[in-house]
Order: structure tokens, then sequence, then C-alpha cells
């Protein structure tokens, strides 16, 4: 982060000159001395540093200043930066200008020139300017911040993708007075959020995921044309491939269409993992596991979307969305699942704007004080039940049979039941919602009876089953009637190969029915759906990716 700015402004060069050299002469070990020739430039110097998050500590602007005089200037900064102290330079016969300043602008101090000598005309002042600055400074901001509405999608979607793959950013909401002055400062108004600025004071304007994947820096680009191993999704099965497969020297590449983790990295809580007595969110463990592929040299690109599969010769070539190619030995398909929507009315314009997939965990310290209504009787709705009952006035479950037992882990349906921030409703479904510009209620049906009642809501998270991530691949590879892939034993129809299968060995168990593309996780057809398992499912296919390599 750059020193605090000390802005001097003054139209005459001699004297802009003057007043750099005195101001850096003393105070240039500390403070950056920013030297315009107008007020129109000072501005543009102010709405740079602004958007780099960085401080202005003094701004000294001359009286006499063609198209914007110094009053006028320092009105408009202190739009930018209210907590700058500020010096109009004035002749003798401006005095009654700068003693009107005082009420008009806030002036800190007026000075005469010439100011000769500094050491007791100008270098008292602005030392007592600048301790009563430092008493109470502008906050120096390091890290991407986010301008956008409580209630826009667009803004949520950001945000989302931001804390799902780990990057630090801070939340502005654009009717706040700081969330303002970023949006003067990038030329925008309120409705054109959000607004991402990158800690190097770039702006983007409701930017698409690629492109802010690019600007905060992750890696959204291959270094090689060919690959020992491709794994395609980033959840703890495709991330379990990569860390196994980086590990024991394989060139080993792992592609993300929006963020490292999958559901597993929307977790607020995972305690039934191995080695993790007390319990691992999904974003730490995505985190770690994330960092340690790095480690052993996999590389990793993020909002890659694969299009396509298809097999030549001894390569398995992958085709992206926006036309790219890229051929490996091997292929570990780890796409996972997609939550399901809910098909009740009113809901489907409302997504971001009250009524989420998943856990959303960025939304919950808007819950405070306020009912919670989560849709679903699994694991991953039982955890979110239980950390939004953290903020929540009152956290709603709501499932369609009689209790969890049937899909939720024991230990899971012990805490809910001892936590009396969260109430079961069986037998319930969400039969629509509405709401202007975001969700003000629901229609809840009993599933028995058929009776509905309303309910005033304005948060709905929802996970109510999974659906494969495998239309992408069409006939490329063997799917179930859920278009889930079937590998191994589940190929061998009647006894029989899979049509077309062209090696004399039977498919590996986690081979699909085309060799040397497996499949690991959630995707694969009868896989266990824990964290577990699909890590445990990422290594093993590592281990058959070396014997279809190593076979003759």
């Amino acid at each position: 982060m750059a020193n605090p700015a000390i802005l001097t402004v003054d139209d005459d060069p001699a004297v802009s000159r003057s007043v750099a050299r005195d101001v850096r002469r003393r105070y240039g070990d500390r403070y950056r001395v920013v030297r315009a020739d107008s007020g129109p430039a000072a501005l543009e110097a102010l709405r740079e540093i602004k958007l780099r998050g960085e401080q202005v500590a003094v701004m000294l602007a001359d009286y006499r200043m063609p198209q914007m005089n110094g009053i006028q200037f320092l009105e408009a900064a202190m739009d930018l930066f209210p907590r700058a102290r500020r010096v109009l330079l004035t002749a003798y016969a401006d005095t009654d200008a700068a003693i009107d300043a005082i009420n008009v602008v806030d002036l800190d101090h007026y000075l005469l020139k010439p100011w000769n000598p500094p050491e007791e005309k100008l270098y008292p002042v602005v030392d007592a300017l600048l301790d009563a600055w430092l008493a109470a400074p502008d906050e120096a901001i390091s890290e991407t911040r986010v301008v956008g509405h409580r209630w826009s999608a667009p803004s949520y979607e950001v945000r989302d993708f931001l804390a799902r793959n780990l990057v630090p950013y801070r939340w502005l909401s654009a009717d706040d007075a700081e969330g303002g002055r970023l949006l003067s400062a990038a030329g925008l108004t309120l409705d054109d959020v959000p607004l991402v600025v990158t800690p190097d004071g770039t702006s983007l304007v409701r930017p698409g995921e690629a492109d802010l994947a690019a600007h905060v820096g992750l890696t959204t680009s291959p270094a090689e044309d060919f690959y020992d191993l491709i794994v395609v999704g980033a959840g703890p099965g495709g991330l379990g491939a990569a860390v196994y497969g980086a590990s024991e020297g394989l060139r080993t590449l792992l592609l993300e269409q929006r963020a490292t983790g999958g559901q597993a990295g929307q977790s607020s809580r995972i305690e039934n993992y191995l080695g993790f007595p007390d319990g691992v969110s999904g974003a730490q463990l995505t985190d770690r596991a994330r960092r340690q592929a790095l480690k052993f040299g996999a590389e990793v690109l993020t909002t890659r979307e694969v299009v396509g599969l298809e097999s030549a010769g001894a390569a398995r070539m992958l085709a992206f969305g926006d036309g790219g190619v890229i051929a490996a030995h091997t292929v570990v398909l780890a796409t996972g699942v997609s939550y399901r929507l809910l098909d009740a009315p009113g809901l489907a314009g409302l997504t971001g704007c009250g009524v989420y997939y998943g856990s959303a965990a960025t939304e919950a310290p808007g819950c405070a004080g306020q009912d919670v209504y989560v849709v679903g009787g699994a694991n991953s709705a039982g955890q979110a039940a239980i950390y939004f009952s953290r903020y929540a006035r009152r956290v709603h479950m709501l499932i369609r049979g009689g209790d969890l037992r049937r899909s939720m882990s024991q230990y899971l349906i012990d805490q809910i039941a001892a936590n009396d921030g969260i109430e079961v409703h069986p037998y319930t479904e969400v039969a629509g919602g509405a709401g202007e510009g975001r969700l003000e209620r629901l229609t809840l049906r009993d599933t028995r009876t058929g009776e509905t009642r309303d309910a005033e809501a304005s948060w709905l998270f929802v996970f109510i089953g999974a659906e494969p991530r495998t239309d992408w691949l069409a006939k490329a590879v063997a799917r179930d009637d859920r278009g889930f892939l079937l590998t191994g034993g589940d190929l061998l129809a009647g006894g029989r190969r899979p049509p077309g299968w062209p090696l004399p060995r039977d498919p590996y168990h986690l081979e699909t029915s085309m060799p040397g593309v497996f499949a690991a996780g959630d995707v694969r057809a009868g896989s266990v759906k824990r964290v577990a398992s699909a890590v445990g499912e990422g290594a093993m296919a590592v281990a058959l990716v070396h014997r279809y390599l190593e076979a003759p």
C-alpha cells in the first residue's frame, strides 16, 4: 500500500513546483506528494487514488484557477475524501473569499502566498493538519471491493463467486456513503452496479465470471496444450485426483467452471470427515486441498467450461466453450451434481433476490433477526440450517417427509433437535412465492392434505436433491437414465463389454465406456454421496490412470 498522499493543485507552474518542493522536502519520507495543474486534473488524480483504495491526508488548492477555482475543487474533493484536511492558498486580496470558504467547504486553514520561510508559515500549519488527520484517517483498503445492492441478483452472483473462490473482498452497499464515493470515482451511477474495484484500481462494471477471475488473480488459461491427466471438476473428487495425480509426477490440469470445492465447498461445517474431530468448513477444506494440489505442481484453472469430449487415438480431447481445445493421455470426470431448481410459481425471477440454491453463506449476516426458510432434508440442508441459526431469529426447515431420518446423518439430526432456533416442518413443501424485486412471502402446502398457508419470508435456501452435470458429454460416454456416469462392472450388461469398447480387457472399476476416461465422486452412478468417498474415488482414479498408462 502506497503512503498517504498530500495533493497540491495550482495552475501557475512556478507556484506549483514551489509548493510541491517545500512539501516533499519535509514530508516526502512519509507521504506521497501528488501535484496537479488544474482542478479537473486534481479531481481525476483523486478518483484514481480512491479506486486504488489509498489515502489522502491533506489537499492544498490555489484559489484563483480557471475552469474550477480552489473552493469549487475542494467542495468536489470532499465527496471523495471527506476526512482529508483542506487548505486554500490565497493572495492577500482574496482573504475574504478564504474566510467565506470556511463555511462553504469546511476549510481547515488558508495560507497567504508567499509563505516564506516555510519553516515558520507552512510547516507548522501542515504539521497540525497531519496530526489531526492521523487521529481519524480515511481507511486504506487493499482488497477487492464490490459495490452493489442487497437485492440485486448480479451483485449476489459476484459476491458468491468471489467468496467461493476464496478471494478476499469488501462489500459496500451502493446506498451507503463509501459505496457512493466509489461509484462517483468510477464515473458511474446507482444503475450501473455491481461495480468491482480491484486492488490496483481497475473498475469492472457488471463483470462476467471469466473477466472477474482474470482480474482478481485466478488462473484461466492453461500453460500447455497436452497433459498426462486432466481433471474436470474441482469438488472433493476432482481435488483428490489432482492432489494424487500431481504428487505422483503426472502433468496434471484441474478445470473448474465456477469455483473449487463444488457443493462441499459451500458447506458451513463438515463434522464427519476423517481427521477433523472438531469439524471443518467446506471453504477451509477446499482451500487446503487446492493449495496442496498447487504445491505438488498441478495447474488449476477457473471459469473454464468444458463442452465436449472425444477420443483421438491415444489422446483424449476436451473442447472449451470458447472454442479452445486441450488434450491429455487420461481424463477424470468429477463434475459433481447441481441442486435442482424449485418448481414453484413466482420463484424463478427471484433467484439471487431472496431465493438461493445452496448455502449462500455470504448472505448469512443479512439474515440477522429474521426468519429463514430451508428446503430439503439431507446433510447439506441440515448443515445450512445450523449455520443460519447463528444469525436468524428462527430457521424453518421444510421437508416433504415425516422426519429427517431417511436422508440425514444422525449427528446432524441430534444437533437440530437440540437447537431451539430451528423448527422442522414435516410434510411441507413450497407451493409458490411472490415479491416486488425480492422475495417477500411464500405459499406453503401440506403434502398430506393439500392445504396451503402464506408466510412472510425474505430468505429461502433450497437443497432439494441433485442432478449430474453430464449433458455436455452427449453420447461420448455411457450414462444411466438419470444422467449419472456408468463405470466398471456397471458397463458389463449381460457380461458383455460396452458397445465400441476397443480393448481386450474389461473396463477398470472407475473407468467409463471410453478407455482412459474415469469418473469420481457424485457424478458416478452408484457413488456414496459423501465427501470422504469422493476424495477416495479421486485417489483411486489416479491409481487406475497409472495402470492404464503403463499397460502395453
